[in-house]
């Protein structure tokens, strides 16, 4: 196993967002994190990076637990995981090739020269080459996400963990977009951890489905077993039929 987060729970203030949260991510796999808007997702993603400590659990990070690592130990342990943002989170004054080289000058032993290449070896792996130039400005939506995707694949991490990629895009960029994510898996041998709500780009993309509800882990299969529950409360999230939700197994 590569990630796993055992019994996570997270209050802020009186709102008790994730509940005794537990799930596995396989290495090499790509797994989605599905549920309603504010079920915790965002919260569980930035649990694996260290952005959030839990009040009580563990999360671990290649045998390494996040949670109580220092913050030398945290910046090490976040080399080998790229993060791709919901709205791309690229910077408006800078080109497109100075956003995707930003993690990389951050390492010393990378020279000017290797840098500019990597920059352009992750641009032509999303279907931008020649846009080093650019600014974000003149990117399409769709374009500014797979800027973000370069960007998350530059430092060449171990996992890639994706906040709402598809979010604002219509259907054919969406698409392209779920193309670029099982690139990124195929080629790269990347854990990809995604978060989501799109069930059709979650059962195209995902080795593994987890359906966050109420705080805990509600159901964690395939895409078929996902398709297949007989759980009301899964089958009312997938189909969209607030009904079924509403009756709890």
């Amino acid at each position: 196993m590569s990630i796993e987060l055992v019994n996570v729970c997270k209050s802020f203030d009186s709102n008790e967002v994730l509940k005794g949260l537990s799930l596995t991510i396989n290495d090499g796999q790509t797994t989605t994190i599905v549920g309603a808007s504010g079920s915790g997702k965002s919260v569980a993603l930035k649990h694996i990076v260290g952005l959030l400590r839990p009040d009580r659990g563990d999360v671990w990070v290649d045998e390494h637990n996040v949670s109580r690592l220092d913050q030398d130990s945290l910046y090490r342990l976040r080399r080998n995981i790229g993060y791709v943002f919901q709205f791309a989170a690229l910077f408006d004054s800078m080109t497109i090739g100075e956003n995707v080289g930003m993690g990389l000058r951050r390492m010393p032993e990378l020279e000017e020269d290797e840098i500019r290449q990597r920059v352009s070896e992750c641009l032509a792996l999303v279907e931008l080459s020649g846009y080093e130039d650019r600014l974000p400005s003149q990117l399409s939506g769709g374009q500014r996400k797979r800027a973000g995707l370069a960007r998350a694949i530059a430092t060449r991490p171990k996992y890639i963990l994706y906040d709402e990629p598809t979010t604002g895009l219509d259907p054919v960029t969406t698409a392209v977009i779920d193309e670029m994510i099982v690139r990124m898996s195929e080629e790269l041998g990347v854990t990809g951890v995604i978060i989501s709500h799109d069930m059709k780009s979650a059962f195209r993309i995902s080795d593994r489905v987890a359906m966050l509800y109420e705080g805990m882990i509600r159901i964690d299969g395939t895409p078929d077993e996902v398709r297949a529950s007989d759980d009301p409360i899964v089958k009312g999230f997938i189909q969209g039929i607030p009904e079924l939700m509403g009756a709890k197994s």
